[in-house]
């Protein structure tokens, strides 16, 4: 790359800001929405499986299949389902984003200490006790890492979005790629790799919050700055 061309992308920039960022945001609305739905439905879901083995293989093989599917191909096929544009972008999205939340939510709580549970449980707690208070607390660091994978395929195929008519970075892709422009791929891909990055950041950050090892070193510095 060399001196004209970040000249052109710059000068791309200061012309159309505005078209870009309207593009980022309806790109980080599309993953936002598919991120949301995938979480609201993988993490009861897998809560769920934890309380039935038997079927628990199948439903992850299921989540799988879709995972298997190129994303361009299942974009395609849904369109016969929900059309070009947005929905289907979305759809595609939570489908193909689902098998990482689900499977670390079983994982993450069904490998918590059996220990733990019956000493939950002889305590006298509930079911809905020792699954809200022990197993997903414990659970917590496993099930942020399934949606960082998530979040960053679900940010990084978005852009896939604007070849069946959707929204987002990918117009600027595509468009570029089209008329043989670097700059204007590069003015797409750059937010995009941004908001992954980002995205991944955060989680990461949350991730390690809320790991016990974590908790359990800011209670005891707690509990020494007050004895």
């Amino acid at each position: 790359m060399n001196d004209s061309f970040f000249t052109l992308l710059i000068t791309f920039l200061s012309q159309q800001w505005p078209r870009v960022l309207s593009l980022t945001w309806e790109h980080i609305t599309i993953s936002g929405i598919a991120l949301g739905l995938t979480v609201a439905f993988c993490l009861p879901l897998g809560i769920y499986l934890t309380r039935n083995d038997k079927i628990a293989p199948y439903v992850i093989a299921v989540a799988n299949v879709f995972q298997t599917i190129p994303s361009l191909a299942l974009l395609g096929f849904l369109i016969f389902v929900f059309g070009i544009g947005n929905d289907n972008a979305i759809a595609a999205l939570f489908l193909y984003a689902m098998l990482p939340v689900l499977q670390n939510t079983y994982t993450g709580i069904k490998n918590v200490p059996v220990q733990l549970t019956n000493a939950a449980r002889g305590m006298g707690m509930t079911e809905f006790q020792i699954m809200t208070r022990v197993q997903i607390p414990l659970a917590m660091p496993i099930i942020i890492s399934g949606i960082r994978v998530a979040s960053v395929w679900i940010i990084g195929t978005a852009a896939l979005a604007a070849a069946i008519g959707g929204g987002g970075l990918g117009r600027l892709i595509f468009s570029g790629l089209s008329a043989i422009r670097n700059e204007v791929i590069l003015a797409g891909a750059l937010p995009a790799t941004m908001l992954a990055l980002v995205a991944d950041y955060g989680l990461r950050w949350f991730q390690n919050h809320v790991s016990p090892d974590r908790r359990a070193r800011r209670i005891a510095k707690k509990e020494a700055q007050h004895a």
